[in-house]
Order: C-alpha cells, then sequence, then structure tokens
C-alpha cells in the first residue's frame, strides 16, 4: 500500500518522538496518478474499520474505507474533492459493535458549533508580512525584556450591537485591537484558548479540535491575518493552550476507537471530577507525539510567539481535585503524576529547541519547586510562571478597608522572600473576575473616588514588583461588571473621568515600564529589588528601590495604602541630587486629588533606613508615588 507516513514516521510516532504529525496526519490536498484530491491519515489502532464521510460522498460509511498501516494509523486518498469539503471519520470498534463518527483530531478547520464535523482547509497559502517582526522577536520574548500582557476573550471583547449583538471576526478584530493595545501601551496580547470547542461557556478551555482556530470567527487564513496585522503593530501573540484535559463530546477525543486511546482507562486516572472532562494519558507515546505536535504546530503555521499552559497543576498532581478513593498512587506511591512530569519536559525541550525566540508561561497554582528552571537542571523547562501567591495575597490585601490594613502588612512583603525563585509574571486574570469574585474595581473598599484610588494603586505596586505583567480585558479601564462572556465590554463606561483616567493611568505605567530598564531588565535578580522600608505597617507604607543592571540606573517606589496625606514623610535614599517624581497615581489627570511634591524633591544628607540621604515628601491618599534620580554625588 502506498502511504503518505513513511516506515521511520510511523516509527517515530511510536516512540512519541513525531513532532511534525500534522504534516502528515489529517486531511492534506494532494495529487496521486494525476487527480487531484485529498489524502486522510488518521490514528485509531483498535478500530475494526475506519471511513472518511463527508458532503462529497453523502455520509455514506461504505463509500471510503480506510487502510490501517502497522502504526495504527488508517489512510485513504479521495480524489476530485478539495479545499472547504466537509468530512468526518466513521469508526467501528473491534469490541461491543461501538460505531461512531468522529471529526478530525489533526483537523485544520472546523464547521461552527453546533455542527462538529472537521473542514479541508490549505493553510500553506497565506502571505506573511511580519517579517520584520519575526526577525527581532527574540528581543522582544526575552527574559530581560519588557513584558506587559493583555489577555482577551475574542468573542466579548467587542460586539456589534446593530447586527443582533454578533461577534467580530478575526479581520475586523485586528486593527480595532491593535489600536488599543498600543494605545494602552501593552507589548502582548495573550488570548483565551482559540482553538475549536463546541461550548461558548467554557471559553475554549475544553478543546475540541486543537489544530483548528475556532470557525466562529472566521476560517485559518482569517486569524493568520489577525496575528500577522498585530506583528505588524509590533504587538507579540500568546496563545492560552490546553493540555490537561478534553470534554466527552462525542465527535472529540474521547473512547475514539471503542477504547480509551487518548485518556486512561480507569476514571481514578483519566477524568477529572471537577470538570466532568477527560485526562489525557501523558506515558502514551502517541498521546505525546500529539500534544507536542500541536504546540509546534502553532508556533509553526501561525507565527505564535508563545504558549500560555493551562492547569499545570491539575496536569503534575494525580490527586488534583480529587477525594480520597477518586486517584491513583504513582508506581513509587507517591502523588506526583511521573508520566505528565517528563511529557511537560519534553514539551519545553522540543519548543525552545525548534523555536528559541519564543516562550512558555506555566499557570501552575502551587509551590511546585523549578518550573520556569532548565530540565537539565531538574527543572520543568517553561521560561515563565504565574505567580498565583503574589495576586491572591495583593487582592486579599486591597480588599481590606484600609483602617485594618496594618494587620496584614505581611501580605504586601511575603512575595518578597520567594520572588526569585522563578521567573516570574504577575498576573491578573479572567479567573479573577468571574463567578462572584466581582471586577477589579468592586474588589476595593470605598466609595466610588477611593475605589478607583485603590485600583490605580495597586497597578502601581504590581508595576513596580519583579515580575512580568498582565491584565485581563476591561481591567485598563475599570470595569464595574463581572466579565459576561455573552457581552462585550462597558466600553461606555470611557466617557466618563474616572475609567478615563484609570485607563490613562495604565498607558502611563506601560509607557514607564518599557521605557525604564530598571523594571524589566532585572526582573529575575535580586540585585534588581532592594526594599527601603516595608516595617511602617502602622501607617501602611512601604518604599522599595528598583535597579537595573547598572546600578546607578534606579528608581524609587513609595506606596501609601491609607486615605491620609502624609506630610513630611522622609524616606532614605542612596545618592544626593535631585529626584523628580515621574509619576503619580495622585495626579488630577487620573482622577486624583492632585496631591504631591511639584514635580520632585532634592535628597539632603540627613541618614534614615540606613541610608545616607533622604528626601521629605508628600505622600498622597490611596497613591502611589515614582522618583528617579535626575543627578547625584558620590554616596
Amino acid at each position: 500500500m502506498q502511504t503518505a507516513l513513511s516506515e521511520f514516521d510511523q516509527y517515530l510516532f511510536a516512540e512519541g518522538k513525531f513532532y511534525r504529525a500534522y504534516e502528515k496526519l489529517g486531511a492534506h490536498l494532494a495529487e496521486k496518478d494525476g487527480r487531484r484530491g485529498v489524502q486522510f491519515a488518521v490514528w485509531a489502532p483498535n478500530a475494526r474499520l475506519v471511513s472518511v464521510i463527508g458532503d462529497f460522498n453523502n455520509w455514506n460509511p461504505g463509500a471510503r474505507i480506510m487502510r490501517a498501516n502497522s502504526a495504527g494509523v488508517w489512510e485513504a486518498f479521495v480524489p476530485d474533492i478539495g479545499e472547504g469539503a466537509v468530512y468526518k471519520y466513521h469508526v467501528e470498534s473491534r469490541d461491543h459493535d461501538y460505531r461512531v463518527d468522529k471529526a478530525d483530531p489533526y483537523g485544520f478547520a472546523a464547521e461552527i458549533r453546533p455542527q462538529t464535523a472537521s473542514r479541508v482547509c490549505n493553510i500553506e497559502n497565506y502571505a506573511w508580512h511580519d517579517d520584520a517582526w519575526m526577525a527581532a522577536r527574540a528581543n522582544k520574548n526575552s527574559l530581560d525584556a519588557p513584558i506587559s500582557i493583555y489577555e482577551v476573550h475574542l468573542g466579548s471583547w467587542k460586539r456589534v450591537a446593530e447586527e443582533g449583538n454578533r461577534w467580530l471576526t478575526y479581520r475586523e478584530l485586528a486593527p480595532r485591537l491593535a489600536d488599543h493595545v498600543r494605545d494602552a501601551g501593552f507589548t502582548h496580547i495573550e488570548f483565551l484558548p482559540i482553538m475549536e470547542h463546541p461550548f461558548d461557556g467554557s471559553w475554549g478551555y475544553q478543546t475540541i479540535g486543537y489544530f483548528a482556530p475556532t470557525s466562529r470567527f472566521g476560517a485559518p487564513t482569517d486569524f493568520m491575518y489577525l496575528v500577522d496585522y498585530l506583528h505588524q503593530r509590533g504587538i507579540g501573540v500568546i496563545l492560552d493552550w490546553v493540555p490537561a484535559h478534553f470534554p466527552k463530546d462525542e465527535a472529540g477525543l474521547g473512547y475514539f476507537d471503542g477504547s480509551h486511546l487518548y485518556e486512561h482507562a480507569d476514571p481514578r486516572q483519566g477524568e477529572h471530577p471537577e470538570w466532568n472532562t477527560f485526562v489525557f494519558n501523558y506515558g502514551r507515546n502517541e498521546v505525546q507525539s500529539f500534544l507536542i505536535s500541536n504546540a509546534l504546530f502553532w508556533l509553526d503555521k501561525y507565527h505564535i510567539d508563545g504558549l500560555r499552559v493551562d492547569a499545570v497543576a491539575a496536569m503534575l498532581y494525580l490527586d488534583y481535585g480529587r477525594r480520597e478513593g477518586q486517584w491513583m498512587p504513582n508506581r513509587y506511591g507517591g502523588r506526583e503524576n511521573v508520566e505528565a512530569i517528563h511529557f511537560l519536559r519534553a514539551l519545553n525541550e522540543q519548543i525552545y529547541a525548534a523555536f528559541p525566540d519564543t516562550m512558555t508561561i506555566a499557570e501552575e497554582s502551587t509551590a511546585w519547586p523549578q518550573v520556569s528552571r532548565p530540565t537539565y537542571a531538574g527543572g520543568l523547562g517553561f521560561g515563565l510562571k504565574w505567580n498565583m501567591g503574589w495576586m491572591h495575597d495583593m487582592l486579599n490585601y486591597m480588599s481590606q478597608d484600609p483602617v485594618f490594613r496594618n494587620y496584614h502588612q505581611n501580605e504586601i512583603t511575603f512575595s518578597l522572600m520567594y520572588a526569585f525563585a522563578e521567573n516570574f509574571l504577575l498576573p491578573f486574570s479572567h479567573d479573577e473576575v468571574v463567578y462572584g469574585k466581582g471586577s477589579m474595581l468592586r474588589k476595593m473598599p470605598g466609595d466610588n473616588w477611593r475605589e478607583f484610588a485603590n485600583l490605580r494603586l495597586l497597578y502601581g505596586f504590581m508595576f513596580g514588583h519583579p515580575g512580568k505583567k498582565l491584565l485581563f480585558m476591561g481591567d485598563e479601564f475599570g470595569q464595574w461588571a463581572e466579565w459576561d462572556h455573552d457581552a462585550e465590554l462597558e466600553w461606555n463606561s470611557l466617557k466618563e473621568p474616572f475609567h478615563d483616567g484609570l485607563k490613562r493611568w495604565v498607558h502611563d505605567l506601560n509607557m514607564l515600564y518599557r521605557g525604564e530598564r530598571s523594571l524589566y531588565e532585572t526582573d529575575f535578580n535580586p540585585s534588581g529589588f532592594e526594599w527601603v522600608d516595608c516595617k511602617d505597617s502602622q501607617r501602611s507604607i512601604i518604599s522599595f528601590l528598583r535597579r537595573g543592571r547598572d546600578a546607578n540606573n534606579q528608581l524609587l517606589f513609595v506606596c501609601n495604602f491609607t486615605p491620609v496625606v502624609r506630610q513630611n514623610y522622609r524616606i532614605g535614599v542612596p545618592c544626593d541630587g535631585y529626584w523628580k517624581e515621574i509619576l503619580n497615581s495622585d495626579a488630577a489627570l487620573y482622577g486624583g486629588s492632585g496631591q504631591g511634591n511639584l514635580g520632585g524633591l532634592t535628597a539632603v544628607p540627613l541618614p534614615i533606613h540606613g541610608r545616607p540621604f533622604s528626601l521629605n515628601m508628600t505622600l498622597p491618599p490611596l497613591g502611589i508615588v515614582v522618583f528617579r534620580p535626575e543627578s547625584s554625588g558620590a554616596a
């Protein structure tokens, strides 16, 4: 039998090392014996029979029977069909007379839900225009580069109300998103999963078509256009990627060929009881080929700049989300998922080997060690890890009435005890503004003015704290309501001064962050951060320095977490000269009360906080001020 997969391809696939499986499996335009058509290939080793069914053969299971090779991959060439053909695989199992019609696991395009068939699609005919970005992106994605991420759910960022509240298409989104992100100053966009998914309410986290951008917003080439457009505007693109679990929809991966092919057979290993989803069998080599191929696919074919890997903790721990009796220990008797650890290390090794100018980001919510350390040193190999501990501590602290914040000072300072143990990213993500948690603005205590002042202060501290940054859409202008995936953001609120002022503040924070090397080039080195004073819990004030590789490149941050204006508050500094006040969250243009230091202060030789000089400053209420030394002498 003439086969699309060579014997070497089959060997690699069975070994779990066929890392470009998408080049052979799935549906590919081809020509055989002078006839054009489509070459189909699907892995179903336990099937008795597999056939290609579609609109081209009236969905007749007997019309195009496939043939299996030694790797359990079934293949068939169907002549005289082409791009746009709609198809599924009809699978009949060897056992129990199980028969089912499945979407293509490697399909490049899909029907729009609730339809579940795959579509033949040529993804090789898009002409990219992002050469300049691709040539320079190693510097944009570097650990010592400014990385400020705008997290977006495409279906609810903006909608067209006058046309039945429809979604914007990929091509409609491109200029609108690019303009907004550039105006707000972010460096990257992170899309919630855009891979095909049947249920809108899963936000894409229950993926059914791992190789297909969702058809909700257009064709695969339309999504390429969106990525291309963002790149041309200097904006990086990160995708949420979900290798932790998949839904039980009949057309999907579950029980694919009448056996538990992609998932474990034992529900104690193969199901997530909290999510009612299947768990990948990471110990199966062909599943590793599928998942690693999928990760590389998005970086290869869609020029994606990074993957944020969802629910890593759920992958690492066998008892994650399970009660006693609902999980099985590993072969050593422990709770760690040994196969998942091996998979994650292999995943990161292959990504950074093939695309060293991209990044991988772990959403890992526990204290698992060395998540963002190299695999050769015993780590998992991710580039960055979400700092969930910092996020929870800060939101709990900021939710306190300022009268009681002096009892919670450790929640501000604790993160610096471990800030350099990983390459951390500081996230305020979609997860924090759903399910009754309230919007970011509604988490803040006090009246309207204090809510905005608190939120400006929180964002200011975030941008001063070591680590890369992430804000979910709507956070940048203080949306009142919780995020609703079925409605667009509250854009009309930008007509109100407080919301517009917050958006301006986020822009200026991003500009400060991108313009000051001390804020990004030493994010993961203790030399880049130094407390000036973190002990004034009685007045809920903290101060710290950020430094770049050049020690003279430094900024002073002072935060007042109470609504009381502090006059004549003295802060120690390492050098004399004039310290310019370069940012003040209480400035009137942000909606503040206008308290501050008239543009800057001159240091005097009055030692305090272990430093030879000091500044006598006014601290605005619920405010943060940032100073930069404009001139100095030797300390």
